[in-house]
């Protein structure tokens, strides 16, 4: 491809992504949705079938976090994110007509080093797209899927120029609703998105980094989320927590900040057999304990967590604080320790902290 007509490709993909950004909400999230598909209460869904894409909504994202360690125990990260936004509603058009447009996200962190990388795609032309049955999510060259016809086992591939990985996921567990049987709210007027998640794979693979090539293995962690508006016009943006406890329960915790000064919580509380329970918002405190300097913000990367009905009071320490993606909406994203209550590893993520 010539440099022109890779110019060309580049500003085609990233245009929807200038137009998101102008909208209301993080990243445009909280933007209106006329014509798309709502998010109700009592969804009906259904696997296969909800693996795959939901075009007739606005955005949706496949997400896989990792925390692995090598056979010397050093602690690493890995992220891949597949995100779907559409332009317009409506019948999906074909070729480079398609409304669809796809943003690929991916990140190894290390305790001295956080190397991420960003792709874009266009729906319509085979560059990026979702199959459900078997699954599969790619875009050009970096693909999660299905091995074979069904669902677990996956592979989990990128390559970067300064990184990649190649990891083999895999559970015999039932995928988890989170929310009310997988609406999850997200603002007191109503804000909601489909959210599913997977917190039971177990991970083994390689992790690439420069020229070495490093042997790991761990827990991962995928979500599924889909929606038109789920953010609230005020909602700045997010700190998200998924945590693998030792005692084998999972915990999803997040708070959703207004500009206000307000937040909106909510998470659920799984447990080892995969039984998800939504954890009331005024059962859940989250509280900064410690910032770090990243990126010409000042992003808290320490945190004082619980969650009364459960006994659970922990602090988080992130694996490295600079931990920052500086990609079209720039965010902070990292795997995560914690001690107190009780003992595991995790992940956080981060948006819609503004640079000081």
């Amino acid at each position: 491809m010539n440099v022109d007509r890779r110019y060309l490709l580049t500003l085609l993909c990233m245009t929807p992504v200038s137009a998101f950004a102008q909208q209301q909400g993080f990243a445009g999230l909280g933007g209106p949705a006329e014509g798309f598909a709502r998010v109700r209460p009592n969804p009906q869904i259904k696997f296969p079938a909800d693996h795959g894409a939901h075009p007739s909504f606005r955005i949706e994202w496949w997400y896989v976090t990792a925390n692995l360690t090598d056979d010397e125990g050093a602690l690493y990260g890995a992220q891949f994110t597949l995100f779907r936004q559409a332009a317009s509603p409506g019948p999906q058009k074909e070729a480079w007509e398609n409304q669809q447009f796809w943003l690929g996200h991916a990140a190894i962190t290390t305790e001295e080093a956080h190397l991420y990388a960003e792709k874009f795609g266009r729906g319509g032309v085979g560059q990026a797209g979702v199959t459900a049955n078997p699954f599969e999510a790619w875009i050009d060259d970096w693909s999660f899927g299905s091995i074979d016809q069904s669902f677990s086992p996956l592979r989990l591939h990128t390559e970067a120029p300064d990184f990649g990985y190649d990891l083999h996921l895999s559970t015999d567990a039932a995928m988890v609703l989170q929310g009310e049987d997988g609406y999850s709210v997200k603002s007191d007027r109503g804000q909601a998105s489909y959210y599913v998640s997977q917190p039971f794979f177990e991970a083994k693979g390689t992790l690439r980094l420069g020229t070495k090539n490093v042997s790991v293995k761990g827990r991962a962690w995928m979500d599924r989320e889909w929606s038109s508006q789920p953010l609230a016009p005020d909602q700045e943006g997010w700190d998200w927590f998924s945590l693998h406890l030792d005692s084998g329960e999972k915990v999803m915790l997040f708070r959703l900040r207004h500009t206000g000064g307000e937040n909106y919580f909510a998470g659920n509380w799984i447990s080892p057999d995969g039984g998800s329970t939504p954890i009331p918002s005024s059962e859940i405190n989250m509280e900064p304990l410690e910032t770090a300097r990243v990126a010409g913000r000042d992003i808290p990367t320490g945190w004082r967590l619980s969650v009364a009905s459960r006994n659970l009071a922990i602090e988080t320490t992130a694996l490295n604080p600079q931990s920052w993606n500086e990609t079209g909406f720039p965010y902070w994203e990292g795997p995560t320790t914690f001690t107190g209550s009780h003992n595991g590893i995790g992940y956080l993520e981060m948006t819609g902290y503004a640079r000081i």
